[in-house]
């Protein structure tokens, strides 16, 4: 199942006896288990009843007999197992032993009382092993990896209702340009757009646009795209108002750079005709980051892409060996870009 859907199943208060959640988007687990948690038992009740071990402290088999253990005073019981590297195939430094005979025999049989939440922060899992295949058909499994467009929108809007607010179109646009796709730093700017809309509130661009900040990567791509207008006299402005936050010359070039550098592999990847999902998975990127590269591209030759490319090569070996004072050549790099 998809995280939206387990977690309505959750908030619903269908608890299943065992949850394997793997992946590498630690947020998404955090959430889901705090979810449980909360439609489990009280916080009283967490003090004796939730047992929370890790795979590189704590030997499979104790925790098997902590989770076949009935809980105190009645109630439910929660076992949560971080680290499960049991179903990669990757190196651990943990040295201890794990005999996983009679875990595996409770997954068949779990405990009705208890809730087994097992978390492998991993990207990928090794699907030949014979637990991971046990765990993949006998558990609520749960990926935890970034979301598509589609599900960043509707995990917006689920939270959104959470809050008892709404976005307009434009107001969610507006956060996701300005916050990108970073779940945990979205969640809290919602957190804050909820406070100041009240509730039944709407969200609309012009309150996202007084009370979320852009971040570097947006201020970037914000700097990127005064420039491609010609309207070097504003992105200079934004480029002093970074350096007045303290930000590094260098750390600036080097994310105009790397934007440059998606803008000429979606280009590229265009040409071959890829669809934009391929795009983002053979580049390791966010569906949404790929979506406004693609949008960005029709402004730009793969020439003119190769040229500035070569350019911040160039202003970055001249900084680094010391012949042209970073500021300036920074700016001297944006001015080349608008001619």
């Amino acid at each position: 199942m998809s995280y939206l859907q387990v977690k309505k199943r959750i908030q619903a208060g269908n608890i299943e006896p065992v949850y394997f959640i793997y992946g590498t988007q630690t947020f998404l687990m955090e959430d889901l288990v705090q979810s449980i948690t909360k439609k489990t038992m009280t916080s009283e009740e967490a003090e004796v009843n939730l047992n929370v071990f890790s795979l590189m402290e704590t030997p499979l088999e104790v925790i098997t007999e902590e989770a076949e253990t009935l809980p105190f005073f009645g109630g439910n019981k929660i076992v949560i197992i971080k680290d499960f590297f049991l179903v990669t195939s990757q190196r651990n430094e943990s040295k201890i032993e794990h005999d996983s005979t009679s875990f595996e025999r409770y997954i068949d049989n779990p405990l009705p009382e208890s809730v087994v939440i097992i978390l492998a922060p991993y990207e990928k899992l090794d699907e030949r092993k014979k637990l991971t295949k046990q765990l993949k058909k006998q558990t609520v499994v749960v990926e935890a990896n970034p979301f598509d467009e589609k599900m960043t929108e509707a995990w917006i809007e689920e939270q959104a209702n959470l809050k008892q607010i709404r976005f307009t179109e434009a107001g969610k646009e507006r956060l996701l340009e300005r916050q990108g796709t970073n779940l945990l730093l979205l969640s809290s700017e919602i957190d804050k757009l909820s406070l100041y809309a009240g509730e039944g509130g709407v969200v609309d661009e012009t309150m996202v646009e007084l009370l979320v900040s852009k971040t570097l990567e947006q201020d970037v791509f914000e700097l990127i795209n005064l420039v491609v207008k010609k309207k070097l006299d504003k992105a200079l402005v934004i480029y002093h108002d970074l350096l007045k936050q303290k930000e590094d010359p260098l750390k600036i070039l080097a994310l105009l750079a790397r934007q440059f550098r998606i803008y000429y592999q979606v280009k590229e990847m265009t040409r071959r005709a890829y669809s934009q999902k391929q795009m983002a998975a053979q580049l390791k990127l966010h569906p949404y980051v790929v979506k406004l590269a693609s949008a960005q591209i029709q402004h730009f030759d793969e020439k003119r892409l190769l040229y500035i490319l070569n350019q911040a090569a160039e202003t970055d070996y001249a900084i680094k060996r010391g012949t042209m004072d970073k500021v300036l050549a920074v700016e001297l790099f944006l001015m080349r870009l608008s001619t």
